[in-house]
């Protein structure tokens, strides 16, 4: 069902002190920083030659990351994110599996403009999984 890996999402407490670190340090290519009010984050993308690192900030106090953040002062990786071809098909199946999809299950617009739904990191070996209509 999975496709490409599109990111590794690291929350960070400071997302322009982390962007100098991957811009200015290891001369990366870094977005401007973009607001996700629907995801209580702000976000820049670092861009690789096979995928891309995901930096991200709370935005606001309501912020989902703030709880990982207050466990992870330094920040930390967050959340990995597949390419799905079909977000409908592959959460009806995964609900079918008995897996819980965070968020009511209905897909939201992500950061790069496509449908995207996260599936609880108590079904994924603790890791928060992010899928993403490719």
């Amino acid at each position: 069902m999975i496709g490409n890996l599109n990111h590794v999402a690291i929350a960070v407490p400071d997302l322009a002190a982390a962007t100098a670190k991957y811009r200015d340090q290891l001369g990366a290519t870094v977005s401007e920083p973009q607001d996700e009010p629907d995801h209580g984050v702000r976000v820049v993308f670092v861009q690789l030659p096979n995928t891309k690192i995901e930096l991200l900030e709370p935005l606001g106090d309501n912020s989902p990351i703030n709880g990982f953040l207050a466990k992870n002062p330094d920040g930390g990786i967050h959340h990995l994110c597949f390419e799905v071809d079909d977000i409908d098909a592959a959460s009806a199946k995964l609900s079918a599996d008995g897996v819980r999809i965070l968020g009511g299950g209905e897909p939201k617009i992500g950061a790069h403009g496509k449908p995207v739904l996260f599936l609880h990191p108590k079904d994924f070996c603790a890791t928060l999984i992010e899928l993403e209509q490719a």
